[in-house]
């Protein structure tokens, strides 16, 4: 009878989650901390860009924030990657899966920054593309807001040209069989549909202006598109500048690519 009752005491505590998990309450608290930084880096990594885009830091502190951020994330990547070990099925221990969330959320932070990294390291630091090197559009509305920027409303010559072109090959003029309203009227449009803000829209000029924002560190990119006539047809040229960055990560080159795409082009 003394062994029985020497047993179901154990058998007791080994049915009992808090025995079985061996979470102690410095091992709960250390738990909540691998959550809590997770958490905490997704939110700052969001909130870098939003940060810029709402004006309450500079772009520069936005990358910052970025940075401490991803450096969050690495130690929370480490920490859940200690605990899955320790919590692996068979071990005896809960809190496998919650150890894999976290490990997961600060893998995607993480992968945040690594692929901008990355798409920077593919390309040239110039932020200011166009598909006529040689005679790029001028900005006339936008001229003003280029020259106040930090980046200013000059294209930057032939070495900027040069690694245009051997960066983006495929970006040259667009030659259009309609005439140059007509043309113009296509270019509108499909300013339009990719949700640019239209600065300036001058059929008599054959030239339009427009501003671009991306969606989360909310950078304004300026557009210069430039009808000319041909004997027959249009010639059109267009040319995106960043405001500010020495890198554009390659995002002038993209948009410039999906106008071509939408307007038929690609």
């Amino acid at each position: 009878m003394s062994g029985e009752a020497q047993e179901r005491p154990q058998a007791r505590d080994e049915g009992n989650p808090e025995r079985r998990d061996l979470i102690s309450r410095p091992n709960r608290i250390f738990a909540r901390f691998v959550i809590a930084t997770s958490l905490a880096a997704l939110g700052f990594a969001v909130l870098s860009g939003l940060g810029h885009r709402w004006e309450w830091w500079s772009f520069k502190t936005g990358f910052l924030v970025l940075k401490w951020a991803a450096y969050a994330a690495i130690l929370s990547f480490i920490l859940s990657g200690m605990r899955m070990i320790a919590t692996r099925p068979g071990r005896g221990r809960l809190g496998f899966y919650r150890n894999l969330f976290t490990l997961v959320l600060s893998a995607a932070v993480i992968g945040i920054p690594a692929q901008a990294l990355y798409r920077a390291r593919q390309v040239p630091r110039i932020h200011d593309i166009t598909s006529d090197t040689a005679d790029p559009p001028s900005f006339e509305a936008l001229l003003p807001t280029r020259q106040a920027a930090p980046n200013g409303a000059a294209y930057g010559g032939l070495e900027i040209a040069i690694q245009q072109q051997t960066a983006y090959p495929d970006i040259d003029t667009i030659l259009l069989a309609e005439a140059p309203a007509v043309a113009f009227e296509k270019a509108l449009s499909v300013a339009n549909s990719l949700k640019w803000e239209i600065v300036a829209a001058e059929p008599e000029a054959l030239r339009i202006e427009a501003t671009d924002t991306t969606w989360w560190f909310g950078f304004k990119d300026d557009v210069v598109i430039r009808i000319r006539p041909m004997d027959t047809g249009s010639r059109l040229d267009i040319r995106s500048a960043s405001r500010v960055g020495r890198s554009d990560v390659g995002a002038n080159a993209t948009r410039i690519r999906r106008f071509f795409k939408a307007l038929g082009k690609d």
